[in-house]
């Protein structure tokens, strides 16, 4: 393979960049970012940044970032786990109500969503009688948690198992979409909610300590790193997998929920699940073997996409979706993008975007067409067929997706 299907980018100490961005659009911020994370020296062999790759905390949104011998919290991120899940099934197109306002209604009743009281007692995005089958489901995760939060009680401090089977805010969303042949599919991305937050705050903020105490100068700090081997690392590694396997177990308590209610209302004739059924983590890290080593691959924004894999990349409120199968690129360390990207910020989104751009950006979606939704108008991020265009090589499109309802949170 040669490097024509990706830009190089060489910075002045560290390792080089390959970047999956031909034909789309990268910013000065993210790139600088880039070449931050390229200079650490640990990285193992090269960062891969793909076609969504824009700016984030410490490290790009849409950069993979293989390591040895440490990991970067910042570079996890604070949405530990968050991903897609989406489901084929046996409806089609014509299955669907005219009016599609009664499923959107019912999805936004089975699954709560958004934030209210600062996320407090009356917080609507909050479960306050949390259903039985979720409670078998926090009793498999309680036990790790307990012994987590028993060493660094703080983590134990704010909700947990009722954001089990939640959405949240911001990009979070539940769609109902359909398929060039017309076949239903259910969708969602979301993560680990209000505990993977404390969980990564906390540690990030552990590693900036260690830092400053071992002073270590860093290019930007939130580039703070846990070293294998010391107890800060090995107690991050164990709550970083268990608020990706909450994330993972938040997502299919949701898909189970949504399609509960949609079957209640009445509104659709019987239907199945059918074998198509993928989740997927885009905001983690895992040990992998890359180039005969075992390494650390952090994904921040990024799924993986070995061969064989499956894969979700959902374009933005009103833009195509696709289910991908990977295509397992060794220089991309079989990964791919997570989504369109933001081509700017969500305070420059409701600057430049009106209610009316908006609502003729998501004509013929069932969805939200209010202010609190302008940021994340299909303008304010990249064009998904410029991104899939870029990442030829390391995914093939297995189905494309439209929504036609869209619930945020």
């Amino acid at each position: 393979m040669t490097d024509s299907t990706y830009n190089v980018i060489q910075p002045e100490t560290g390792v080089p960049i390959k970047a999956w961005t031909k034909g789309v659009a990268i910013e000065a911020g993210a790139e600088k970012q880039l070449r931050n994370v390229a200079s650490m020296t640990f990285i193992y062999k090269w960062v891969a940044a793909m076609p969504d790759v824009h700016w984030g905390i410490g490290a790009t949104v849409g950069s993979v970032i293989p390591t040895k011998g440490a990991i970067i919290p910042a570079a996890v991120g604070v949405d530990i786990g968050c991903g897609m899940i989406a489901v084929q099934t046996t409806l089609t197109a014509n299955h669907l109500p005219d009016n599609l306002k009664s499923l959107r209604t019912a999805i936004e009743k089975a699954v709560p969503h958004g934030r209210t009281d600062n996320g407090k007692k009356t917080d609507r995005g909050a479960w306050h009688d949390i259903p039985e089958h979720h409670l078998s489901e926090w009793e498999r995760l309680k036990p790790r948690y307990d012994l987590i939060q028993s060493k660094h009680p703080r983590l134990g401090r704010g909700n947990d198992v009722n954001h089990l089977g939640t959405l949240g805010t911001g990009n979070h969303f539940i769609e109902i979409c359909l398929d060039t042949n017309d076949s239903v599919w259910f969708m969602l991305h979301s993560g680990s909610r209000g505990v993977g937050n404390r969980i990564g705050t906390f540690f990030i903020e552990l590693a900036r300590q260690d830092m400053r105490k071992w002073m270590i100068n860093l290019p930007d700090k939130d580039l703070a790193y846990l070293p294998e081997g010391t107890d800060h690392f090995n107690d991050y590694i164990k709550a970083v997998h268990w608020a990706q396997d909450f994330a993972m177990t938040n997502r299919t308590l949701m898909m189970e929920n949504l399609i509960r209610a949609l079957k209640a209302t009445g509104e659709l004739p019987e239907f199945e699940i059918t074998e198509e059924v993928v989740n997927c983590h885009h905001n983690y890290v895992a040990v992998e073997e890359h180039y005969g080593e075992k390494v650390f691959v952090t994904r921040k924004g990024a799924v993986r996409a070995g061969k064989g894999d499956m894969g979700i990349i959902p374009g933005s409120m009103g833009a195509r979706s696709y289910i991908v199968r990977g295509l397992g690129n060794d220089e991309s360390f079989h990964s791919c993008s997570h989504g369109a990207g933001r081509a700017m910020s969500r305070a420059e989104a409701k600057r430049r975007f009106t209610l009316e751009d908006h609502a003729k950006a998501t004509a013929g979606v069932e969805c939200r067409k209010d202010a609190d939704v302008i940021d994340e108008t299909p303008g304010a991020y990249k064009p998904i067929d410029d991104v899939m265009n870029a990442q030829k090589d390391l995914v093939e499109i297995v189905h494309t997706l439209r929504q036609v309802v869209c619930v945020k949170g």
